[in-house]
C-alpha cells in the first residue's frame, strides 16, 4: 500500500503521485494533509524550505476544490516570481488527472492583460505574488470575494520583503469564513500578527524545532579582512573543484558586481536579482539547473524561487541584514537527504553575528582558515588525476595513437606522468607561490592556537563514504584521541584535511605510516599550509610531490582555476608581473571555456 494512501488522498492524486515517483510523504505532509482534508480549519505550519510544503497544501486544495465550477476558489500568495511559477507547475502536476482544474500564475514582469485573460477563462486556483495581485485587484481584473481557501506560502519571507500592507489589503477582499493556511520557516512577530488578525483558532504544526536549521548542513565561517572578501570567495571556490553553489549578497548591485568579477576571472557564474527581466531570469535558472552555471550569485529575494536538490555549498558573501534570513539561505543546500555546507565570509566587525545565528539555528559554526595557495594546488591536481582515472576512452582517438606514441616513445611512464601533471602543477604553483595568507589573525575563537596546530592531508574522502563528522570519529578512534583533539576536518571528494595539536603530530604520522582500511593503504601527510603551526615530524614540501596523483576537471578543465587573488591589484602595476599573470589567466580561461 502506497504510504500516501494512508493520508486519505483520492485516486487521481495518488496516480499523479505515483507518476512523479513519490514513495513516502515528508514530515510536514504527513502532519498537515490529514488535518486539512478532514477539517475545515485554519492552520499555521512551521517548516523549513525544501521539506515538501507545496504538496502539503497542494494535495488538500486539489481534493477539496470543485473542479466543475469555474470561479476562483483558492488563492496562494508567494514572495517571488520564481516561487510563484514553481508552485503553479507543481499544482498542475499534482492535478494532471483532474482535467477541469486550472491553476494560473500571477506575477510581475509579464503581461497583466494575458494573465487577466487566463483568469477569465476559468482559474479555480490563483498563485500570485502580492504586488501583482494587489495591482489586479485595484484594476478589477480578478475576483477573490468567493474564495474558500487562502494559502500564505513562505509568509515570513513575504513580510520580510515588505509585503505586509499588500497582504492585509488583499486579505480584506476575501470572505471571513474562508480557511487560511499559513506556511512559514520562522515565526517573527509580523507573521504572528497576520495569524492573529486573519485566522480563527488555527491548528499549529511544527516540523523540527522552530527556526532550527537543517541538521545535515554543516556551518563554517572564514574570518578575513574586508578588502579580501572577494579573494577569499575565489579561494573557497578553487579549493572545492566540484562546487555547485549559491552565493548570497545583500544588494542587487553587489550581486551583479561579484558575478561579473567571477565571469571575468573565468568561473562559470551568473547573477540572479530583481533587475533582470523575466526572460533573463528564466535563462539563468535553466542554465543553473543544467549545471552550465556552477556559481549562482543571488539576492535573498531572487533566491526564493530556487528549487534545486544538488546544491553542494551556500556561500554567504555577506551576511543578511535580518539574522533569521540565514535559515532560508542555508536551506538551499542539504536537501533531499543529502549533506551540504553553508560558508560565511566575515570580517572581525561581524563576528558577533555568528553567535546570534547559532542561537537561532541551534547549531554551532566551525571556524576555518581560507585555504592557502599550495593547498589549492594539491586539491586541483588530485582532482585532475581522479578525472583522468575515471575518463572513458573515446574510440575515435585510435587513428591518432600511432603518431602520438611515436612522438612520446622516448619517455618512460613515470616521465610522462611528470610531464602531464607538471602542466597543471607549474600553472598553479607559479600562480599561488607568492599568494598571501588571507585569514584574519587574532580572531580568538579557534579550537586550538594555530601556532601549536598541525594540518594533515589524508587520502580518503566522500567517495569512501566519509563526511566531516564520520571522518572525525574515525580519526579519534584510530588515534585514540579525545573529542576536541581532532578539528578543522574538511572532507573533499577523494581526500580530506584535518588538524590536531602539534603535540600529536608524531603519533598521527606513526599510526598511519603503514595503516590499511579495507585492504587499502591510508596515507596521512603534514601539509605545508602557511600559518598553520608546527610542521615538524614527517614534513614534506609540496614541490617534492611530483609523483603524486592529482585531480581536476578533464571534461573541460577546472572552472575555478584563476585563483589570482594573491595580488589582483599588483597585476596592473608592473609590466613583468602583469604579463606573467595575464598569460596564466589566458591559459586558464582557454581551458575553462571548453565547458
Amino acid at each position: 500500500m502506497n504510504k500516501f494512501e494512508q493520508l486519505g488522498l483520492n485516486s487521481s492524486i495518488l496516480k499523479a503521485v505515483e507518476d512523479m515517483g513519490f514513495e513516502s510523504p515528508s514530515e510536514v505532509q504527513e502532519k498537515a494533509i490529514p488535518i486539512l482534508l478532514q477539517d475545515d480549519t485554519d492552520m499555521v505550519a512551521l517548516a523549513q524550505t525544501g521539506t515538501g510544503k507545496t504538496a502539503a497544501f497542494g494535495f488538500p486544495l486539489i481534493q477539496k476544490i470543485n473542479a466543475d465550477a469555474r470561479h476562483t476558489q483558492a488563492l496562494i500568495l508567494s514572495p517571488t516570481r520564481e516561487l510563484c511559477l514553481q508552485i503553479t507547475n507543481e499544482i498542475k502536476n499534482y492535478s494532471k488527472y483532474e482535467k477541469s482544474l486550472n491553476a494560473v500564475a500571477i506575477y510581475g514582469g509579464a503581461s497583466i492583460t494575458d494573465q487577466a485573460r487566463q483568469i477569465e477563462r476559468g482559474a479555480q486556483i490563483i498563485v500570485a505574488t502580492p504586488g501583482r495581485m494587489q495591482d489586479m485587484i485595484n484594476r478589477k481584473l480578478v475576483d477573490i470575494s468567493r474564495i474558500e481557501y487562502c494559502v500564505l506560502d513562505e509568509a515570513d519571507e513575504m513580510l520580510n520583503m515588505g509585503f505586509f500592507e499588500d497582504i492585509t489589503a488583499i486579505l480584506s477582499h476575501t470572505p471571513k469564513e474562508k480557511n487560511t493556511w499559513l506556511f512559514s520557516a520562522t515565526m517573527p512577530k509580523e507573521v504572528a500578527t497576520i495569524a492573529k488578525k486573519f485566522m480563527r483558532s488555527p491548528v499549529e504544526i511544527t516540523v523540527g524545532t522552530k527556526n532550527m536549521g537543517a541538521t545535515n548542513v554543516s556551518h563554517e565561517y572564514y574570518l578575513v579582512n574586508s578588502r579580501d572578501r572577494y579573494a577569499a570567495l575565489k579561494r573557497l571556490a578553487d579549493a572545492n573543484p566540484d562546487i555547485f553553489s549559491v552565493i548570497f549578497c545583500r544588494t542587487k548591485r553587489d550581486t551583479q558586481k561579484v558575478a561579473e568579477r567571477l565571469i571575468e576571472d573565468g568561473y562559470s557564474a551568473a547573477a540572479l536579482h530583481g533587475d533582470l527581466s523575466q526572460n533573463q531570469r528564466d535563462l539563468v535558472m535553466k542554465s543553473f539547473r543544467s549545471r552550465q552555471i556552477q556559481m549562482l550569485v543571488a539576492t535573498d529575494v531572487a533566491a526564493r524561487g530556487i528549487d534545486v536538490d544538488d546544491i553542494t555549498h551556500v556561500i554567504n558573501y555577506q551576511l543578511p541584514d535580518e539574522i533569521e534570513t540565514y535559515t532560508h539561505r542555508s536551506g538551499r543546500t542539504g536537501r533531499a537527504g543529502k549533506s551540504g555546507v553553508s560558508m560565511v565570509i566575515i570580517s572581525k566587525s561581524e563576528l558577533r553575528k555568528i553567535k546570534s545565528i547559532e542561537r537561532i539555528i541551534g547549531q554551532s559554526f566551525e571556524q576555518k582558515d581560507i585555504p592557502d595557495g599550495m593547498e589549492i594546488c594539491r586539491v586541483q591536481l588530485f582532482h585532475l588525476a581522479n578525472d583522468i582515472k575515471g575518463t572513458k576512452i573515446n574510440p575515435e582517438i585510435e587513428p591518432y595513437l600511432p603518431s602520438i606514441t611515436e612522438v612520446l616513445q622516448d619517455f618512460s611512464k613515470e616521465e610522462l606522468i611528470k610531464k602531464v601533471f607538471s602542466v597543471e602543477f607549474t600553472r598553479f604553483f607559479n600562480y599561488y607561490k607568492n599568494a598571501p595568507d588571507l585569514s584574519s589573525k587574532n580572531s580568538g575563537s579557534v579550537a586550538s592556537s594555530d601556532t601549536n596546530s598541525t594540518r594533515y592531508f589524508i587520502n580518503v574522502g566522500a567517495k569512501d563514504d566519509f563526511d566531516w563528522m564520520s571522518l572525525k570519529d574515525f580519526l579519534k578512534e584510530t588515534l585514540d584521541l579525545g573529542r576536541d583533539d581532532v578539528y578543522k576536518v574538511d572532507v573533499k571528494d577523494s581526500f580530506s584535511f584535518f588538524n590536531t595539536d602539534a603535540a600529536h603530530t608524531n603519533k598521527v604520522l606513526e599510526t598511519f605510516s603503514e595503516f590499511k582500511r579495507d585492504g587499502r593503504h591510508v596515507n596521512v601527510e603534514v601539509t605545508t599550509d602557511s600559518g598553520k603551526g608546527n610542521r615538524g615530524g614527517g614534513k614534506r614540501n609540496f614541490s617534492d610531490k611530483k609523483k603524486r596523483s592529482f585531480k581536476s576537471n578533464s571534461d573541460g578543465g577546472s572552472r575555478r582555476r584563476s585563483g589570482g587573488d594573491s595580488n589582483s591589484k599588483g597585476r596592473s602595476r608592473g609590466k613583468k608581473a602583469g604579463s606573467r599573470n595575464k598569460n596564466i589567466e589566458s591559459s586558464i580561461k582557454r581551458r575553462r571555456s571548453k565547458n
